[in-house]
């Protein structure tokens, strides 16, 4: 039981609470005006600690700075290097300048979400999410440690913004792109297979099944400060085999007639692996103007793959299984905007059930 008692200060009478800490240490809290006021903290301390919710004060004290080599510890070893850089990016330009030097039990909610709100109306709300995804990790482990009761960088909402409208290219344009490129055949199988830039730079002779037509993925390059590795794909889910149309199996068999089995598809000038083009100076971004296109990134032809894939009529979960997705929902939310014209048909169909037979 805690106990209350006075003592007298040069300011006049004071109360102190007294009670001992789950580990049977005594504890002072000092500076109540009133004995109301240490009641009322004698009364939230043995509730705390009745139900497990202690947190000591000294132990809230500990900063978000000292915590986050654990934490980040934790991401280095279950992501992929290059999404793992991300997080370390955004720990070192957006969190630690902000929360790094706070005491973990002096971070509020209000505050978190002031942030939170400033760091997207500056930057996109991909960078706003990844610094709250860090903040409220790191905070999930002083909960954890019982270093602080409650984590209040949860259920905080980052600030919606409009979805950019992506580029689509027809299989024409995608043709005209490719006949201006350095590499019309990489262009080809981004825009026709979905492959991210980083599996189709890692592809070998042995990769394509040309009797079933596909490409098999199961591992993929990513660039990590200049420093190109191999890895696994992004996801699970990304290991995969995709179709492949038979003009470009024709294409790849004919690409790959003088190459070894472990030979890479698209190498580098010097032999190893390509880095990412330039995307102002670089051949990707020559051939797009020398093509009369919009611009577009490399990864705009990912897109167009899906586009191409489901204004075929392709079902959704071929769709999926193509991209590497780790869900059908996430190929219909990533995509809602190419099914409009299943949105007429809808309509239409409808209509047609109304109507009288004629």
């Amino acid at each position: 039981m805690a106990r209350i008692e006075p003592y007298d200060t040069a300011s006049g009478k004071r109360w102190r609470v007294l009670y001992r800490t789950p580990d049977r240490r005594q504890t002072t809290k000092r500076g109540f005006k009133t004995k109301r006021d240490a009641s009322a903290f004698a009364a939230t301390i043995e509730v705390d600690m009745l139900q497990g919710r202690y947190v000591s004060p000294s132990a809230s004290r500990v900063t978000i700075a000292e915590l986050a080599p654990g934490w980040l510890d934790t991401k280095r070893a279950q992501l992929a290097p290059s999404s793992y850089r991300s997080y370390e990016i955004a720990w070192r330009v957006h969190v630690d300048p902000r929360w790094g030097s706070l005491p973990a039990g002096q971070i509020t909610r209000t505050a978190v979400q002031t942030w939170i709100a400033e760091l997207g109306a500056q930057r996109s709300r991909a960078v706003a999410t990844r610094a709250l995804t860090i903040l409220s990790g790191i905070l999930a482990v002083a909960v954890d440690d019982k270093r602080i009761a409650s984590n209040p960088a949860t259920g905080i909402t980052t600030p919606a913004r409009a979805r950019k409208r992506r580029v689509y290219l027809a299989a024409r344009d995608v043709e005209r792109l490719a006949d201006n490129s350095e590499h019309p055949l990489l262009v080809r199988v981004l825009a026709y297979s979905g492959l991210r830039w980083g599996e189709a730079i890692a592809l070998t002779p042995a990769d394509i099944d040309h009797e079933r037509a596909r490409i098999h993925v199961h591992r993929a390059v990513t660039d990590v400060g200049r420093q190109l590795t191999v890895s696994s794909p992004k996801t699970p889910g990304s290991t995969r085999s995709v179709p492949v149309p038979a003009f470009l199996l024709e294409q790849l068999a004919e690409h790959t007639r003088e190459l070894g089995r472990d030979d890479l598809l698209f190498p580098s000038p010097s032999g190893g692996f390509m880095y990412s083009p330039d995307v102002r100076r670089g051949w990707y971004a020559r051939a797009v103007r020398a093509a009369g296109l919009q611009r577009l990134t490399i990864h705009d032809l990912r897109h167009t793959a899906a586009s191409l894939a489901i204004r075929s009529g392709a079902p959704v979960l071929a769709v999926q299984r193509m991209l590497g997705h780790t869900s059908a929902a996430m190929t219909l939310d990533t995509y809602a905007d190419l099914f409009d014209e299943d949105l007429d048909d809808l309509a239409a169909r409808m209509d047609k059930l109304y109507r009288p037979q004629s």
